[in-house]
């Protein structure tokens, strides 16, 4: 196996892991400066930069096709979940059989919220990213991953939070959760902007014009 199928395979499971860490992890709520939030925001911005990387080293179709299976994935597992609460406990073996339910089984109308997010916000990020590469090719790596982010960390944010909680949770509340989410992701991502220099660029890594191939990084 050459390095570029290697890459490909560790960040495609690291970006799955990661999809699906941040969507368990979600249940529970927590404060950030007094400021409430899913524990998911921790793991969950980045699947963008892992996106990002995919892209760079696999191009544009593989990426598109993570994005799909990544939600396949997640919608199996709740599936599985639910399955599990179905089925019958056995008493007394121990407080992780009789809450199962409690905790893990879907609650269906915020499993949709968080694949259609996922997988629009992601393939938002691969066109913004996809446009940045043409433009400047191998120069200012940087910017594909903070623009490409800025826009698809809002989105995401936006479509998950009003499917999820619109009606149910109080207006002020909504407000609160979307721009907490928005502030950690955003602080992520910039964690993770080196991460676009540790690979290589593959063959069909960028869809990027000839004349730009060759430039240099900035």
């Amino acid at each position: 196996m050459n390095r570029a199928l290697r890459t490909t395979a560790l960040l495609a499971t690291a970006y799955v892991a990661a999809q699906m860490l941040a969507d368990i992890s979600s249940l529970k709520i927590t404060e950030i400066a007094g400021l409430s939030m899913d524990a998911g925001t921790l793991v969950y911005p980045f699947t963008f930069t892992l996106r990002d990387l995919v892209h760079r080293v696999a191009g544009v179709h593989v990426a598109r096709t993570l994005i799909v299976a990544a939600a396949v994935i997640n919608l199996a597992m709740a599936g599985l979940f639910w399955i599990v609460d179905k089925l019958p406990a056995v008493p007394g073996v121990g407080p992780q059989t009789d809450q199962f339910g409690a905790v893990l089984a879907p609650v269906w109308r915020i499993v949709f919220a968080s694949i259609l997010a996922e997988v629009v916000s992601e393939l938002i990020d691969t066109e913004v990213y996809r446009a940045w590469a043409h433009r400047f090719g191998e120069r200012r790596l940087w910017g594909r991953v903070l623009v490409s982010n800025a826009v698809s960390i809002p989105t995401d944010t936006l479509l998950f939070v009003l499917v999820a909680f619109y009606g149910v949770v109080p207006g002020g509340d909504v407000w609160e959760i979307v721009t907490t989410n928005v502030l950690v992701k955003g602080a992520i991502t910039l964690i993770s902007i080196p991460w676009i220099y540790w690979v290589r660029r593959g063959r069909e890594g960028d869809s990027q014009s000839p004349d730009r191939s060759s430039q240099s990084r900035i």
